[in-house]
């Protein structure tokens, strides 16, 4: 039975990979879980280039079976998750710290052992088991980052979320353990009430209003949000700017109705308003949001979960777009 996988000329194969013994500075860790993100289908489409050959997944779980000469803070038996960008620390973005991530430029979590540097895993919080662990590392991350890190939320702000998926679910329930009020928009009333359930405060189903800013407006009363979580990308960012408020943020995510958008860039200068690109974050924020999920008991929402050895069927759910929260893989 193959252990792993492999992407090469966008097509997902399956393959046979020794479990290597931890070098200096390494952990080896049986994964037992991992999880899919869009970024996923990107690099498969070559939407971002990637080394030929690269294990996929940047998200993964699973316990450690023995550590490397120098590591001191993973110990065999932990159970902990996957680092998005593994050099990455802390402090501001640079090319260099952005310069390898899992999945992409190194190897990644679709397989059953991997052996990477220390810096790659971060334990798990407590309360969490492998497959809710999985979830985390880059939209649970980005969520954060998008909120927090680079979005300066406060108690008492008015969040706006697109959809439905991983990091919109995670900005849910952070933006109102955080204290915030949110409104979310979506083409399912389905996934509208489950969301509502979740805690949202207010809910539109885009495909009833096409131009949804303006429902956004007349329910909050004016031009009134103060953090846009953009998902959509070219179909959205205009609508976004049209229901932030003066001064307003937009976190910048995702790219999922396109990659090139028009806004009337007057509307950005007058509104005086931030954009921030944002691309997960790094292992500090990791350690602070995991901090964060234990004291507010919040667990990762997992739509379902798919057999190791059905991966490609992951790779379909998730461009189908059907689910809502997070698509685990069990190894």
């Amino acid at each position: 039975m193959s252990n792993s996988y492999s992407i090469s000329e966008g097509k997902l194969s399956r393959c046979d990979a020794e479990a290597a013994a931890p070098g200096p500075g390494e952990v080896a860790v049986e994964i037992q879980a991992s999880s899919i993100n869009y970024r996923d289908l990107g690099i498969q489409a070559g939407f971002y280039p990637s080394r030929q050959g690269v294990v996929p997944l940047s998200d993964g779980a699973g316990r450690v079976v023995a550590v490397g000469e120098g590591v001191s803070d993973l110990v065999p038996g932990q159970l902990v998750a996957s680092c998005f960008y593994p050099f990455w620390e802390a402090g501001p973005a640079t090319a260099r710290n952005h310069s390898a991530s899992l999945g992409c430029e190194m190897d990644g979590l679709l397989r059953r052992h991997a052996t990477l540097p220390a810096t790659a895993f971060i334990e798990a919080p407590e309360h969490l088991n492998a497959s809710q662990a999985a979830a985390l590392p880059c939209a649970a991350v980005t969520a954060w980052a998008a909120l927090l890190t680079r979005g300066a939320l406060v108690p008492g702000e008015h969040v706006l979320v697109q959809g439905t998926g991983g990091v919109a679910v995670f900005a849910v329930q952070f933006a109102k353990a955080m204290g915030a009020t949110v409104t979310v928009i979506s083409s399912s009333d389905e996934k509208l009430a489950k969301i509502r359930d979740l805690g949202a405060d207010n809910t539109v189903n885009y495909r009833e209003h096409p131009q949804w800013s303006d429902r956004v407006n007349d329910l909050l009363g004016g031009e009134s949000i103060d953090l846009a979580i953009e998902l959509g990308g070219a179909e959205t960012l205009a609508q976004s700017l049209n229901c932030i408020r003066v001064g307003g943020r937009v976190s910048v995510i995702g790219v999922l109705s396109g990659n090139e958008a028009q806004v009337v860039i007057s509307d950005i200068l007058r509104k005086w308003v931030s954009l921030n690109g944002i691309t997960v974050s790094h292992r500090e924020d990791f350690r602070a949001m995991n901090r964060f999920m234990a004291t507010h008991h919040i667990t990762p929402v997992i739509d379902h979960e798919v057999a190791f050895d059905q991966a490609e069927i992951a790779y379909a759910e998730l461009g189908a777009g059907q689910h809502f929260g997070k698509i685990v893989i069990a190894h």
